[in-house]
Order: C-alpha cells, then sequence, then structure tokens
C-alpha cells in the first residue's frame, strides 16, 4: 500500500474520530453535567441540614455518589474544577477506544442516544480502523525490513549462516519494536500517571493487546492533563497496535517462504523420481528389444541350421535308396508321341533309369511335373 493511500486513509479515520468525539460530547456532556450538580446540592443539604448522620440518609447519599461515579464523575475535592469526561480530547479518547476494540471501561454511554450512536459507530469504525491497521502495518513492516536487510547483510560478510541471521535479524525487530513501543511509553505513564513500574508496564501491553480491563486508563486521574494528552496515546496505540501487526504479518511471510520452499524441494524430489522412473522405463524397454532381437536372430539361426540339416539329410537318405525308389525324373506326358529316348513307359508315367518291374514300386522323389 502506498504512502499516499495509508496518508488518505489516516485523514478519513482521524476525521471520523472528530466527528465521533463531537457527538459522544454533545450527547454525554449534558448528562455528566446535570449529574455533578445533583451531586453538588446533595452533599450541601447533607451537611446543612444533618448534623448526625443517620443510615437511610446515608444510604441516600452513597446511592448518589454511586451514580456519579457511574455517570464518569468523581464526587471528590472541588468538583466545578474537574475535568469533564466528556470533553473534545476524553471523547475522542473514548471514540479511539471504540474503534480499536479496546473498551476501558471507565467511561461508557449512559443516553439512549449516546448507546445508539454507540453501536452505530461501534460497527463503521471497526472495519475502518482495521483497513488503516493493516496498512500502517505494511508500512512499518517495509521499513522494518529496509533496516533488517542492512543488519543482514553485514551479517552476510561476516559469513554467518542464513539460519542464524534469520534468528538473529528477527531477535533485534522484536527487541528494537519492545523498547519503542512498550518500554519508553511505559516510562512516559509511570512519570505523567504516577504509576509504579509495574502499573505502567500493565497498561501498556494490556492496551496494545486490547484487552483494556479498564482498571487503570492513561488520562483517567485526577491531574490536570494538557489538552492533546488523550488524542497522543490514541496515536501511540495506533502505532503499537500495528507494530504487532507488522510482527504478524512478517511472521506469515516467513511461513509463506518456508512454504515455498518446502514445496520446491518437494517438486525437485518428484522431478527427480520422475526422471528416474522415465529411465527405468527406456532402459527396461532397450532391454527387452535386444532381448527380442537376439532370440528372433536366434531363432532364424536355428531354422537356417534347421533347413540345412533337413537337406543334408535328405541328400543323405537319397543316396541310401534302392534303385527301384530312386528316380531322376517324372515326366506327365498329354500324350505317347513325346516318349523320350531311354526312358521306360507305365502307362502314361515314363521313369528314367527304372525297369519296367519297379514301375509299381514306391517313388521317392518327383521332379519336373510337365
Amino acid at each position: 500500500m502506498k504512502w499516499k493511500t495509508v496518508s488518505t486513509i489516516f485523514l478519513v479515520v482521524v476525521l471520523y474520530l472528530i466527528i465521533g468525539a463531537t457527538v459522544f460530547k454533545a450527547l454525554e456532556q449534558p448528562h455528566e453535567t446535570s449529574q455533578r450538580t445533583t451531586i453538588v446540592i446533595q452533599k450541601q443539604m447533607f451537611v446543612s441540614q444533618h448534623a448526625c448522620v443517620n443510615d437511610t440518609e446515608l444510604e441516600d447519599l452513597i446511592q448518589q455518589v454511586v451514580a456519579a461515579i457511574n455517570a464518569g464523575v468523581n464526587p471528590k475535592g472541588n468538583m466545578p474544577n474537574q475535568v469533564s469526561h466528556w470533553d473534545l480530547g476524553s471523547s475522542f479518547f473514548f471514540a479511539g477506544t471504540v474503534i480499536t476494540t479496546i473498551g476501558f471501561g471507565n467511561i461508557s454511554p449512559r443516553t439512549e442516544g449516546g448507546k445508539i450512536f454507540c453501536i452505530i459507530y461501534a460497527l463503521l469504525g471497526i472495519p475502518l480502523f482495521g483497513f488503516l491497521l493493516a496498512g500502517v502495518g505494511d508500512q512499518l513492516g517495509t521499513i522494518f525490513g529496509k533496516g533488517i536487510a542492512k543488519v543482514e547483510d553485514t551479517f552476510v560478510k561476516w559469513n554467518v549462516s542464513q539460519t542464524k541471521i534469520r534468528i538473529i535479524s528477527t531477535i533485534i525487530f522484536i527487541l528494537f519494536g519492545c523498547v519503542l513501543f512498550v518500554a519508553l511509553p511505559a516510562v512516559i505513564f509511570k512519570h505523567i500517571e504516577g504509576w509504579n513500574t509495574l502499573d505502567a508496564i500493565y497498561f501498556v501491553v494490556i492496551t496494545l493487546t486490547t484487552i483494556g480491563f479498564g482498571d487503570y486508563v492513561a488520562g483517567g486521574s485526577d491531574i490536570e492533563y494538557i489538552d492533546f494528552y488523550k488524542p497522543v496515546v490514541w496515536f501511540w496505540i495506533l502505532v503499537g497496535l500495528a507494530y504487532f501487526a507488522a510482527v504478524l504479518s512478517m511472521i506469515g511471510d516467513w511461513l509463506r517462504v518456508i512454504s515455498k520452499k518446502t514445496k520446491e524441494e518437494v517438486g525437485e524430489f518428484r522431478a527427480h523420481a520422475a526422471e528416474w522412473t522415465a529411465n527405468v522405463t527406456a532402459e527396461f524397454k532397450e532391454t527387452r528389444r535386444r532381448l527380442s532381437v537376439e532370440i528372433y536372430d536366434k531363432f532364424q539361426r536355428a531354422t537356417s541350421i534347421k533347413r540345412k540339416l533337413s537337406a543334408e539329410m535328405a541328400v543323405n537318405h537319397s543316396q541310401d535308396l534302392t534303385p527301384c525308389k530312386r528316380t531322376l525324373s517324372v515326366n506327365h506326358l498329354t500324350s505317347e508321341k513325346d516318349i523320350l529316348p531311354a526312358i521306360t513307359k507305365t502307362d502314361s508315367i515314363y521313369m528314367n533309369g527304372l525297369t519296367p518291374h519297379c514301375a509299381a514300386e514306391e517313388i521317392a522323389v518327383i521332379e519336373n511335373i510337365k
């Protein structure tokens, strides 16, 4: 997200807070003033009319005091000089606690109009603030990322492993953010609010985690504050929440990088497995082809040898035949005019080299049938 976009959203959110503060001031301050006047009158009447205090009158006074406290009015001291909980600065801070979902609870709307407006204001303001928080967190992540990149470049020159560099940069990022958004504000709140160190750190952590119990609230004491104190506290809350959002975003980026590397490693493993499978398949096909060729060649050689042996056996067998079984040629004549010389005739078949008494015997070889 660009700075211009973030700045525009920031101005819209600030304007939204100012509108909310003005409306809360108009709705809640008259009720607060009425409660303050009522409690002053009750105290004056109690002191002037009752020298001795009975239980019923004291109970009435306590009820009025409780009602005043619930309305955000402190009945102690000189109340006309007390600062209103619904002035512009305090209303701005309250509106900020609404849209950040912190909700300290030290003050809250008491009028019907204030409650209705708070419902509508929260439903519209919380998504708007979330959008702003994402933009500010993105910019903080970019700023811190550049700083961490410089630190990592320094460690790279020292030949430090990438894993150690990532761990060291993460620790530096977290420590720097804790000092800037937790330790330093805690020191400031301790000085201004008069809290001890534990209470100051407790308030900072509870606030930035949006828990907001309300037992400790910046600007909730009876001391006098500068006018812009509470708005400054709200801007600190904005940046602190954005820092935590940046930390979560950075962790998410690292998880995505780890997931991407894991997918790449799995992809490489699958590629190697596919290559190995293809090589094995090709080798198997080549082996089968060679075996087929060898078997075919052997079969051809065996057939040739068999034919050769058969021919040799036929020659040897023909040499062993008796004169009556040896036939040189057989001629089928269509007529008796085609009589060849020196050939013995048996019906229509003339056989060379055969005597008449052999004509009825077995003929072994027949050649040249015409």
